[in-house]
């Protein structure tokens, strides 16, 4: 289980980047922006090409990667992922601002689906794709035990292991005079029934003794990614708490219609927030399709996009430590799904949790429920 523990937290980070782009919309704009799981799945066609034209492609040179190589790829699918980002908001959702929220809704499922199959018709024909292991110089673990195994159930086994060798010996010396192993005398019975009686003896004292000992693998790679993911979320929280942009975007979260009677450019400042967001999805996906080893297609982000969404739910939509908070949970419980053996629900999970959230904290944990006046 503490296994499980590290690798739902690990997850966790990567939806949390991805969690954050929803948050930060709907913040800002109050809007639910749909199409985000498709900016996670365009970043990852921007990192898998950027593997490419290095020479990790098919038919490619390449024989290992480095940190430069991930660095690269992580770049390549922030730009992809926020130049889309920063689009969609400029052409999609900026020429309905004032509309109705239903106007808003319909574009951000009709931009999710336009980009889903518009991928499946001109990126690689919608085949599954997937970046080389190769890319990944770090794919070995540190591997931490923090219980050993039990010595007196270790030393327990060890003494047991003459009397097993001498009931094998003594069956062997048996052998010779039965027909065959499947067709024993009384005697040759005794001697085996024996056998197989110390045997299992043995092996249950060796079975406690190893499920008694923890072990913690912890991948380098994902290391890796938990570090950047960390200092990515400490340069959003300076961005946003101690920057002039940051300033206007709260102010505009605030109030959107007094920030622009204050001087606030709205449309710089929404722009600058779908941007963020995206990027943020981009460092996401190429995370989650490099050291996840994630297949890609111009559906991979739509399960990854929908958990992520629950995360800010769950979280609180529009509070920002409350989707790191939302996605670390949410990453816990679809590894703690797989673990207790129901790996075939691991995605479903993510919908429970919404329905629970929503009928018993629509607010979130962090988040606060609001009364609105119609």
């Amino acid at each position: 289980m503490p296994q499980q523990l590290v690798n739902g937290f690990l997850l966790g980070a990567i939806y949390a980047l991805v969690a954050l782009g929803y948050t930060m919309v709907y913040g800002v704009l109050k809007l639910i922006n749909f199409a985000h799981g498709e900016v996670f799945m365009l970043g990852s066609y921007g990192a898998m090409f950027a593997s490419w034209m290095m020479g990790f492609g098919p038919g490619g040179s390449a024989v290992a990667g480095s940190w430069v190589t991930l660095l690269l790829m992580l770049l390549m699918a922030m730009l992809v992922s926020g130049s889309a980002g920063f689009v969609i908001e400029r052409f999609a959702y900026r020429p309905i601002r004032n509309h109705p929220r239903i106007a808003s809704l319909i574009t951000a499922i009709g931009l999710s689906l336009l980009l889903q199959y518009g991928g499946q018709a001109f990126l690689l024909e919608g085949k599954k794709q997937a970046i080389t292991s190769k890319v990944n110089p770090f794919s070995d673990d540190f591997v931490f035990t923090p219980k050993k195994a039990d010595a007196g159930l270790v030393a327990q086994a060890a003494a047991l292991q003459p009397e097993v060798d001498a009931a094998q010996k003594a069956f062997d010396a048996r052998l010779p005079f039965e027909k065959s192993k499947f067709e024993l005398s009384p005697e040759g019975d005794r001697l085996n029934k024996a056998l197989a009686e110390i045997t299992a003896k043995r092996d249950s004292l060796q079975n406690q003794a190893t499920t008694s000992a923890v072990t913690i693998r912890l991948p380098k790679g994902k290391l890796i990614m938990l570090t950047t993911t960390i200092l990515l979320m400490i340069g959003l929280w300076y961005l946003v708490m101690k920057t002039r942009m940051g300033r206007a975007m709260r102010a505009v979260s605030v109030d959107f219609n007094a920030s622009s009677l204050m001087g606030i450019n709205l449309n710089t400042v929404i722009s600058f927030t779908f941007i963020l967001g995206s990027v943020l999805a981009g460092a996401g996906a190429m995370m989650y399709s490099t050291f996840q080893s994630a297949p890609i297609d111009p559906f991979s982000g739509t399960a990854p996009g929908v958990k992520a969404f629950v995360a800010a739910v769950l979280g609180g939509i529009g509070n920002i430590p409350g989707a790191v908070v939302g996605a670390i949970l949410m990453g816990v419980a679809e590894n703690l799904v797989t673990w207790a053996g129901y790996s075939s629900y691991r995605d479903a999970i993510a919908f429970v949790i919404l329905i629970a959230v929503l009928l018993f904290k629509p607010g979130g944990l962090l988040g606060s429920n609001k009364v609105e006046k119609v």
